[in-house]
């Protein structure tokens, strides 16, 4: 299902999104919900790394258990040599 949703848009902005769809050969509509839904994307991905890594934070304070600097290093350094292992424990 679909719903309409208006936006009201500054002079300069509407005219940089018409000469945009008209460079492109697409409709305003199309190139707003492209830029939704990029933006959107972007958005929840950053949400979830952070909840990720405050998840990791707590585990850490309660724990102490982390992953040595040279043993990550190392792993960095095979990873960008193209020898994919798993991440060190």
């Amino acid at each position: 299902m679909t719903t309409t949703q208006g936006i009201k848009l500054d002079d300069s902005t509407r005219n940089r999104l018409k000469d945009l769809a008209a460079k492109r050969n697409r409709s305003p509509h199309w190139i707003m919900r492209t830029a939704i839904g990029v933006y959107l994307d972007r958005e929840e991905n950053y949400e979830k790394e952070k909840s990720e890594d405050l998840y990791r934070w707590e585990q850490y304070q309660l724990t102490g258990k982390a992953i040595d600097s040279s043993v990550a290093n190392k792993w960095l350094k095979d990873l960008s040599d193209g020898k994919v292992k798993p991440c060190p424990q």
